[in-house]
Formats: structure tokens, C-alpha cells, sequence
């Protein structure tokens, strides 16, 4: 029996012709053996059903004809080792084509990447998996790789093939779940997926979980792409790597891309962004999820292209041009990461191939009843590497200065948002996912190591202990953690109409008590104007220019308040709708003067804060922040000093009255004379321009460091006041 007649009789050619071999490579090919006369020959072995002549043509120009044998399978035999060639086929009368074969070539997956996926510890996933253009034994084509352990056969279709996959069936990497093949003169900006057979015999049609680029929702195919984008802001890059975020300025501009304003693009927006951030005086912007998702009204927290920035406004190097210049003036950017759930789409990760894969198969841990919602298993380590990478990812690839990192009270406990008899405990009977705080500890840990300056973010909402701990300490790493508590209680405050403020003073206090007990920031967010809960300026109490004033003392206060600074789009300069997501910003309000002395006022803000060291250079040490009050002791008077490393001391008074305090006697923590540097009734800002002249002058007390000032507080007001080590310094009043 000859080698072919052996080979011919053996293989599972209906299988091949199908495309439903787990290892197609295998019959497939060129394939070198050695004859009865010990001569080293190879067998070339194609698929081309309905072909009427098939040769196989070497790049001498020598051509080999192939026989046809069973099920469109085409197959020669040529002396000597395998050569490089590609397939000429020619159907019915027509002219002969020329392609190339996509099983002569051999896996572009190595050892090692086999090894670190397995182990969940592949930094650089998104180079190895997914769609990758490259250029192979001289022929160009994509690579794609893709994790399906519990799929029977795998194959690619897409736009290059007529969404037929049986000639394009993936090699089984065995015991590691990956398929892997290479598809000669497939280009940048073809449309693809994968169809995987389940093991009950469906075949499933699933977007690439590792695709880099997807079509324009509604549209849920992947595509391929290659970045050919060249950055500029080398600059900004070398001074975030030495830089130590809690000891700097930060106050972030919350931003929804497609209300923002409507029908902008990545590039078309920049511009436009750039320039409002820059006069708002914002250090950063924080974009809404920018990673691929089906369903707009989720703001993209429903993703289901991790690795792939939504195609609604562009490219992906587009959104590297918006990055890139926002880098370049000076202004970083956080994007929010949702590792906490994925929606249930058929064509994403959901049952990826017939079994649960990227969710928990446990519905008790793996299922968000209350979003609809799946839940991945952290403890799996391919599942682990993927949303490890995932981080990587968007902090290598499109320079993303932090993630802010949604829902993670939803990971760290088992019961969340569940009744008994939902959930299921830990090993230990403890409620707290032990997995998902070994996952959160791991990213942390590795995207501080591997990319320092940035910033980890958690939205976590509980009294979870040492949530910005070091991972070494026992914490989850983050650097900083949304002050929830502040947030609630604070709002809850300034809704109150000023009369009965006096009986709540702890509600703007109390965080205070726990302020250093964590890295904290701030947040006025997107949650907190919508759903019936209104804008930040519709809150407040009293006429619009009550609510104005409101506004303007609350930012005040919380911009002297410990931990840095969160705002959302609109409310700078008093957005009066609440925001929805179909709609861009009231942008008209503008040009109403007391909307635009509001945002004159949030850009001054910013300044001033930016400039003063007090404010934010120690926001993680107790021992400098001090509560201020005596003698004229006001419930509705919330006063506190703050200093630098530097001996640079710093006083906010906030007046939540809705009468003026003239005649205030406060103890300051030193004689002299304090400039006041910001005053929110300011007329400049649409305040009544009371104040102090811009000066307050503190008389010492006797056998004390301490003095006391008389001074004023405007109604509903915030003031700073700065001590000035040279008196003579020249004085700047705002009122």
C-alpha cells in the first residue's frame, strides 16, 4: 500500500471536508515522508470542492497538478522537502486563481505562550490571540488564534471566505483550548468570525473576545486591524512614570463620549474637549466605557469587545489621536473597566462554546440577577489572564493614564444583591469572593509593576478593608477608592433647604472621621443625575440664583474637602435637565450669564486649587487636616485647615446659611495675616461680592500659637483663606 492509499484510507476526510476536524493540519497540507526507496518526498494536500483542476505552483514557477481523491480533496506528490507554494484552481471555464494554503504553514503559537496562558499569566495576551496581520514563509495573512477548550472544531468565516468556514477549519493546540490558523491574503478591515462546534453537535457563530476592532453597532462582527499610529507625547509619558499620584493634583472631568456633544468622532471631538477641559482647569478626563458594547442605553458597562474600542466613534487609532492630544496638552485620561459582569448576547462571550467558559458555571456566583447580567470566573486562570491582560491592554496599547474599575462591591462579596439561600460561601463559610479579590490584588499589583504613574480606581461602595492597602499589606492595591459615603451624605446635606441644615451637620462632617483611612476620591458622577435623581444643580434648594449659589459653596467645600475630585460633564456650568445618554448637553445654557459665570467659577476652582499644595499633597496623612470652630461656633458653619509638606497652611470656611455671618469670630492656626484667595459669592461669579477684601488678619491668643479673625461669611458660601508668610505679597480679591 502506497503512502497516499495509506493516508486516503485512514483520515476522517469527511470530517476535513467539512471543516469539522479537530486537527485539519494533519491530512491538510504539505506533508514529507519517506518513499520505499528512501528518498524524502511530500505529499501537498488541499481541499477545493467543485474544482475542475488544481495545482500546486512553486515559486520557481514549476507547477505540481493534484489529483482530486474523496470530498473536494486534492492531493500531490513531489520529490524532496517541503517548499513554499500556493494553490492554483480554476472552476468550470473560468481563468485560474491564486491563493494561498493556509495549513502549510505551523502554528504561530510557541511553547511558552501555550504555557503562560494556561497559567492565566500572559502580559501581552492581545499579541498572541485574537486576529494578528503578519507575513509568514513570504506570504501575507492574518494569524488568529482563539480559546474555545470545550469546542469540537472551530473554524473562521468571514467576509474573505463568503461566510463559509469549511475551508478554513482551526488546528486543535490540544490539552491548552486554543485553535490556531494562519489564512493567507486575508487584509486589514476584513469582517470575521468564528463558528464553534459545541459538544452536543451545534455549531455557535461567536465574535472574537480578543478582536481589536468590531463593525458599528447594531453590527457585532470583529474585524481586522493593525495600528499604524505614531505617538507624540513621549513628554507626558516619561513624567507620569515619576510621578506619585496621591501627592498630586487631581480633579477629573467625567465624560459620556456620545452626549458630550452629539455626532463627534474620536478625532472630531478632540479639539473641542481639549479646549473646554483646558478652561474648566480639570487634570484629567475620565471617559465613560470606550470598550466595545451592543446596547448604547449601558453607557457601555455591558461589554462585549474587551480589547476592542467602540467603533461608534471611529477607529481605534482614532481614539489613540484623542488620547494622544489630550496627552499633549497636558491632560490625562482614565477610561472606566468593567471586569464585573458581561451581558448575555448569543454572539459574545456568553456559553462562548456550548459551555460556560468566561462565566462561573455556578449560576449562585456566576449570574447578576438583578443586571441580567453574567459573572466571570475569577478563580479560572485563562479567564484571570484574559482581564489581566485586558488592564495591560489599555494602558500599553492606547497610553490610558488609570481605569477606573466599575461595580466592585458586585466582585468582592458572594451575597451580593442576593436573598439566602442565593449564594454559596467561600471555603472558609465567608461571604467575601475569594477569587475575585486574588484577581483584583493581581491586577493591581501587575499594572502598578509594569506601567508606574497610573492610576487604579475602584467604585467600591462598602467598608471593604483595605480597599488602596498595598497588595503586600494584605489590601486590593487600588490607588485610590470613590469616597461613596462622602457622596451620599453630602448630597443629602445640600438638598436640604438651609433653614434646617443646622440639624445635620454630620452629614457633611462625618467623613471626616474616615477620611484618611483610605486613598479617596470625591465623585459627583453620572449615577448620581439620572434616573429621576436630577442634576446636581436641580438639587438644590431655592430660586435659581439660591440653587446657583449652592452650587457653587458645595464644589468649594468638597474641593477643600480630603481626596481628590470628581465632577461630571454638565454640572460645571449647571446643566438644569438631568442627563440622558440620547441626548449632547445643554449647551445653550451658556449663554445665560449665570450659567457661564458658574463655569468661570468651576475654572478658577481648578486653579487655585491646582496651585495650592495643601490641598492635595498630603490627602492620605490624618496629621494635616485639623477642624476649626471656636469661638463663634455655627452648626451651619463648616470650617477646617489643611497644610503641605512645606509649612504652607490653607483654611476653608463654608458657610451653609442662608443669611450672612458678619462679625465671625474663628480660631485660626496662626497670627498673621491669611489671604483670601477664593470666595464663591464672588461677583464675578454671579455672587453678591461679599467677603473680606481679600484679606483677614489673625490676632493672637494669649499662652497659644493659634489667633482669632474676625471675618465674613457671605450666605451660601465657600471662601479659602491662604496664610501669608510675607504680608506685604500683593493681594487678589474676587469680590
Amino acid at each position: 500500500m502506497s503512502y497516499l492509499e495509506d493516508v486516503a484510507s485512514s483520515a476522517d476526510w469527511a470530517a476535513v471536508a467539512e471543516g469539522a476536524h479537530h486537527d485539519p493540519h494533519a491530512v491538510l497540507g504539505a506533508h514529507p515522508h519517506t518513499d520505499a526507496a528512501d528518498r524524502t518526498v511530500t505529499v501537498i494536500r488541499v481541499r477545493r470542492p467543485l474544482a475542475a483542476s488544481v495545482a500546486a505552483v512553486f515559486r520557481d514557477g514549476t507547477r505540481l497538478d493534484l489529483a482530486h481523491v474523496a470530498h473536494g480533496i486534492w492531493e500531490g506528490q513531489h520529490d524532496g522537502a517541503p517548499v513554499a507554494y500556493r494553490i492554483a484552481t480554476a472552476y468550470g471555464d473560468d481563468e485560474e486563481t491564486l491563493s494561498g494554503d493556509p495549513y502549510r504553514h505551523p502554528p504561530a503559537l510557541g511553547d511558552l505562550d501555550l504555557h503562560l496562558i494556561a497559567e492565566g499569566r500572559h502580559e501581552r495576551l492581545w499579541e498572541v490571540l485574537g486576529a494578528h496581520p503578519r507575513d509568514f514563509d513570504g506570504e501575507s495573512g492574518v494569524a488568529f488564534a482563539v480559546w474555545a477548550p470545550n469546542a469540537t472544531a472551530v473554524r473562521v468565516v468571514g467576509d474573505f471566505n463568503g461566510w463559509n468556514g469549511q475551508g478554513h477549519a482551526m488546528r486543535s493546540m490540544g490539552v491548552s483550548g486554543l485553535w490556531e490558523l494562519f489564512i493567507p491574503d486575508v487584509a486589514v478591515g476584513s469582517i470575521y468570525k468564528y463558528e464553534i462546534r459545541s459538544r452536543n453537535g451545534a455549531w455557535l457563530l461567536k465574535a472574537d473576545p480578543m478582536a481589536q476592532a468590531a463593525q458599528v453597532p447594531p453590527e457585532t462582527a470583529s474585524v481586522v486591524t493593525e495600528s499604524s499610529y505614531a505617538w507624540g507625547d513621549g513628554a507626558w509619558m516619561t513624567r507620569r512614570a515619576a510621578t506619585h499620584a496621591v501627592a498630586q493634583p487631581l480633579s477629573v472631568y467625567e465624560v459620556h463620549l456620545g452626549s458630550w456633544r452629539a455626532g463627534l468622532g474620536y478625532r472630531e471631538v478632540a479639539d473641542q474637549l481639549i479646549a473646554h477641559v483646558t478652561e474648566a482647569g480639570f487634570t484629567h478626563v475620565e471617559f465613560m466605557p470606550l470598550a466595545e458594547h451592543p446596547f448604547g442605553g449601558s453607557w457601555g458597562y455591558q461589554v462585549s469587545g474587551y480589547y476592542a474600542a467602540t467603533s461608534r466613534f471611529g477607529s481605534p487609532d482614532d481614539l489613540r489621536y484623542l488620547i494622544d492630544r489630550l496627552h499633549q496638552a497636558g491632560i490625562g485620561v482614565i477610561m472606566d473597566w468593567v471586569p464585573g459582569h458581561f451581558p448575555k448576547d448569543a454572539f459574545a462571550l456568553a456559553g462562548f462554546d456550548g459551555q460556560p467558559l468566561y462565566e462561573h458555571p455556578d449560576p449562585r456566583r456566576g449570574e447578576h440577577q438583578d443586571w441580567g447580567t453574567l459573572i466571570f470566573d475569577y478563580g479560572r486562570p485563562e479567564v484571570r489572564g484574559f482581564l489581566v491582560a485586558n488592564a495591560l491592554y489599555w494602558l500599553q496599547e492606547f497610553h490610558v493614564d488609570g481605569l477606573r474599575v466599575d461595580a466592585v462591591a458586585s466582585m468582592l462579596y458572594l451575597d451580593y444583591s442576593r436573598k439566602d439561600g442565593e449564594w454559596e460561601p467561600n471555603i472558609h463559610g465567608g461571604r467575601e469572593n475569594l477569587e475575585a479579590i486574588r484577581f483584583l490584588q493581581e491586577v493591581n499589583a501587575t499594572a502598578y509593576r509594569l506601567h508606574p504613574g497610573i492610576l487604579m480606581i475602584a467604585e467600591e461602595s462598602t467598608s471593604f478593608p483595605g480597599v488602596t492597602a498595598p497588595t503586600d499589606h494584605a489590601g486590593l492595591g487600588f490607588g485610590f477608592k470613590w469616597n461613596m459615603g462622602w457622596m451620599n451624605d453630602s448630597l443629602q446635606y445640600i438638598e436640604r433647604d438651609p433653614m434646617y441644615r443646622s440639624h445635620h451637620e454630620g452629614e457633611m462632617t462625618f467623613s471626616f472621621v474616615y477620611a484618611f483611612g483610605e486613598n479617596y476620591l470625591l465623585p459627583i458622577s453620572h449615577d448620581e443625575v439620572v434616573h429621576g435623581k436630577g442634576s446636581l444643580l436641580a438639587k438644590m434648594p431655592g430660586d435659581h440664583w439660591h440653587k446657583l449659589a449652592n452650587v457653587r459653596a458645595y464644589l468649594a467645600y468638597m474641593w477643600g474637602h480630603p481626596g481628590k475630585k470628581l465632577l461630571f460633564m454638565g454640572q460645571e456650568f449647571g446643566q438644569l435637565a438631568e442627563w440622558s445618554e440620547s441626548r449632547e448637553l445643554d449647551w445653550w445654557l451658556l449663554d445665560q450669564p449665570s450659567h457661564a459665570q458658574l463655569q468661570a467659577f468651576v475654572g478658577e476652582l481648578n486653579r487655585t486649587y491646582r496651585a495650592q499644595a495643601p490641598l492635595w499633597e498630603r490627602d492620605n496623612d490624618g496629621s494635616s487636616f485639623s477642624r476649626l470652630g471656636a469661638p463663634d461656633w455655627d452648626p451651619t458653619v463648616i470650617a477646617f485647615e489643611r497644610r503641605d509638606a512645606h509649612g504652607g497652611r490653607l483654611v476653608v470656611v463654608s458657610n451653609f446659611a442662608g443669611v450672612e455671618r458678619s462679625g465671625y469670630r474663628l480660631t485660626l492656626p496662626r497670627e498673621g495675616v491669611w489671604q483670601e484667595i477664593l470666595n464663591s459669592d464672588a461677583a464675578a461669579f454671579g455672587g453678591r461680592g461679599s467677603g473680606n477684601l481679600g484679606l483677614v488678619v489673625a490676632h493672637p491668643e494669649d499662652g497659644s500659637d493659634a489667633s482669632t479673625a474676625t471675618i465674613t461669611l457671605p450666605a451660601l458660601s465657600t471662601i479659602w483663606l491662604r496664610h501669608q508668610s510675607d504680608p506685604h505679597l500683593p493681594t487678589v480679591t474676587h469680590g
